[in-house]
């Protein structure tokens, strides 16, 4: 079954992937396609899984973005994908790409259950050892320039093939060239967004204002709306685990219940104790209202966000 499905945001790391894919089910002087589903129909792609190619007798065919659909709007399309994905063409490679798919969707239940889910871990600091082979680095090193990076693939090839460039007289790396030319990456969104709520729950204010503004990393009110949207997130799942803690689950129940990440689960279970429950529904409701409030009015989210941090 020539079936795949990628899920993952590091667009490098899904290319390598692909290729891997493309080499070992023997596709390699095949005709490739790519639909990007935020600038293309959906119909183009399945047109050409049912087309023959008259140029190639195999045909790798890519399907990119599909989390940016819903079954309901595109409902004919999808059936008629997941009807192909049932009695796939042996001559064609289909690869499905998503960045995030939720769980809970028709969408997603299908994609797992018909396609192979393609693993997309990588050994970041074998994966640097590999870049710079012929040069001298330090194992310190590597292990600072990982840190560096947060195990973001994409950056990590862009940093090194810097690095590589900037010392190749040299062939020798160190620590003083990892912090002089490699920019630190904030960590991720979703810790930052766990250490500003529990700064929100200690009444920290100072601090909350200053990883909100890690958070923005811009002044743009297209930013200050993604993060209601992910302090939004947090704080229901924190609600749905605190009910659920007065039942006595474990993490990996819970996780198990709510389609989520175990890890996920136990970070979050640090926060529900800061908070009552009364305390977490008025926030979501703050967040509620500053969303209406945003697509409303021509108050700055940013604005409407920090007002909630003093006011609290």
């Amino acid at each position: 079954m020539y079936n795949f499905l990628i899920e993952n945001e590091d667009f490098l790391l899904v290319e390598k992937k692909e290729e891997e894919l493309i080499k070992k089910n023997d596709f390699i002087n095949s005709l490739k396609s790519i639909y990007d589903l935020e600038e293309v129909s959906l119909a183009n792609a399945l047109e050409d899984l049912d087309t023959y190619s008259f140029l190639s007798s195999k045909k790798i065919i890519i399907i990119r973005n599909i989390e940016v659909l819903k079954y309901d709007e595109y409902k004919e399309s999808f059936d008629h994908l997941f009807k192909y994905l049932d009695n796939p063409n042996s001559l064609n490679l289909l690869i499905i790409e998503a960045k995030k798919l939720d769980n809970k969707t028709k969408i997603s239940k299908e994609l797992k259950k018909k396609c192979n889910i393609i693993k997309t871990e990588i050994n970041t600091k074998s994966y640097i050892k590999q870049k710079f082979r012929g040069f001298n680095i330090g194992q310190d090193v590597i292990n600072l320039l990982n840190e560096y990076c947060l195990d973001d693939v994409s950056k990590l090839d862009n940093e090194c093939n810097k690095l590589i460039n900037y010392k190749w007289d040299e062939k020798l790396i160190t620590k003083e060239d990892v912090i002089k030319l490699v920019p630190k990456k904030e960590r991720e969104s979703r810790e930052l967004t766990f250490e500003f709520t529990k700064a929100l729950a200690s009444k920290d204010k100072s601090r909350a204002l200053i990883l909100f503004g890690k958070l923005l990393k811009t002044d743009d009110n297209a930013n200050a709306m993604g993060i209601i949207g992910l302090l939004a997130s947090q704080f229901r799942i924190m609600l749905q685990v605190k009910l659920l803690d007065e039942r006595k689950l474990t993490s990996k129940d819970i996780a198990h219940m709510l389609d989520e990440n175990e890890y996920r689960i136990k970070k979050t279970r640090e926060l529900t104790s800061l908070y009552s429950e009364k305390e977490i529904r008025n926030l979501i409701i703050a967040l509620e209202d500053i969303d209406l409030q945003t697509k409303t009015t021509d108050t700055s989210p940013r604005s409407l966000i920090e007002m909630l941090i003093i006011n609290m």
